[in-house]
């Protein structure tokens, strides 16, 4: 008899009336929303918008969906395909099947439609919501908890996973739970993921890379323990292989990276940051006054800088120095610029007399 265990949910799926509350779709709604929060606040650190993170999450979170369905049911086609499987089934994500490879590849496709749209790079916004992502799959992964899936080989452990249902196979008991193990993996991740970004200061789609190393790591050995049916290539999981390849593609990419364009970027979104001009600068400030952004702002400096420039002077170190009573640069550069130009007068005089002189000894010839 075992004395400590991790109980299972009597059943993953509570009815408000007609309306059913799913928890693994509650899962993932508070990861999205985790990752959407955690992404923002990083992208304003560096220079960004607020709001542009969960405008992209628009494109990359029902492509990641879409994704990380066609993944689950193209490497486990049999569930739905095979004799006896209504392939209808396919579509019914609310119970379970995302295949995380698949997420992030065709949700990085509709990222990257989102920031071709805002004119930002997708590696700067990848960053930003990188440690995010990990603790979005923290939380997704109670949705394995709630469908009583996933889980790995039995166990004797106090923290053992209780499984009551038989459904799909299944054999009531105590298991390895690795979900959780999965889920408390990808928190460690997403801190990793921080720490080294403000260490190191990652850009250029580095951290993003560092999150998808680390993940492959703990997904390896925990796939490894897992018992569900799975493709199997040279003994090991075919997840196995997978995590494997995208862990050499993210670490060859860290390096090469870092050589080719090492550092992080100055600017993520054009038009954003501190020096921007804000909406009600440009909306509220007169035209033509101190302050003013844009044309007329222009204009209108332009002007008061050639009066100040007619008269030698730039008028507010002339107030500033009279009310201090002291001289400035400004009044002695006025004086040299008087006494540069009066030699100047005196000599164009004889001039302008002998030319006269001209003009008359010539009308008094010709008359």
């Amino acid at each position: 008899m075992e004395l400590a265990f991790i109980p299972s949910p009597s059943r993953g799926v509570l009815h408000l009336g007609p309306i059913p509350l799913r928890g693994y779709a509650f899962c993932i709604i508070i990861g999205v929303f985790l990752a959407v929060w955690l992404g923002n606040r990083r992208w304003i650190a560096r220079g960004g918008r607020t709001g542009t993170v969960a405008d992209i999450a628009v494109w990359a979170v029902p492509f990641g969906l879409v994704g990380g369905r066609l993944y689950h049911v193209i490497t486990d086609y049999e569930l739905y395909f095979s004799a006896g499987r209504d392939w209808v089934d396919a579509f019914k994500i609310w119970e379970g099947g995302l295949g995380i490879w698949g997420a992030i590849a065709l949700g990085a496709v509709g990222a990257w439609i989102g920031c071709r749209r805002r004119g930002i790079p997708l590696p700067a916004w990848a960053d930003a919501v990188a440690p995010g992502i990990a603790f979005a799959q923290a939380a997704g992964r109670w949705g394995n908890w709630f469908n009583q899936e996933l889980y790995g080989r039995a166990t004797d452990l106090p923290w053992a996973l209780h499984i009551t249902s038989s459904t799909d196979g299944r054999v009531p008991g105590y298991y390895h739970p690795t979900f959780l193990y999965e889920s408390l993996w990808c928190i460690g991740v997403g801190l990793l993921v921080i720490w080294a970004d403000r260490r190191f200061t990652l850009g250029h789609g580095r951290a993003f890379a560092l999150y998808v190393a680390a993940y492959c790591v703990g997904r390896f050995w925990i796939e490894y323990m897992r018992v569900d049916d799975a493709h199997h290539i040279l003994g090991l999981r075919l997840n196995d292989w997978t995590a494997i390849g995208v862990f050499l593609l993210a670490v060859l990419y860290i390096v090469l990276s870092s050589r080719m364009r090492p550092g992080r970027e100055a600017v993520v979104e054009p038009g954003a940051g501190p020096d921007a001009p804000s909406d009600a600068d440009t909306s509220t400030a007169p035209a033509g006054t101190e302050g003013e952004t844009g044309t007329d702002g222009e204009k209108a400096d332009s002007k008061d800088a050639a009066d100040a420039g007619a008269v030698g002077l730039d008028k507010p170190a002339a107030e500033d120095s009279a009310d201090s009573g002291e001289p400035t640069d400004a009044y002695a550069s006025a004086a040299r610029t008087e006494s540069a130009t009066e030699p100047d007068e005196a000599s164009d005089a004889p001039s302008a007399s002998s030319a006269s002189s001209r003009d008359e000894a010539g009308s008094a010839k010709k008359s």
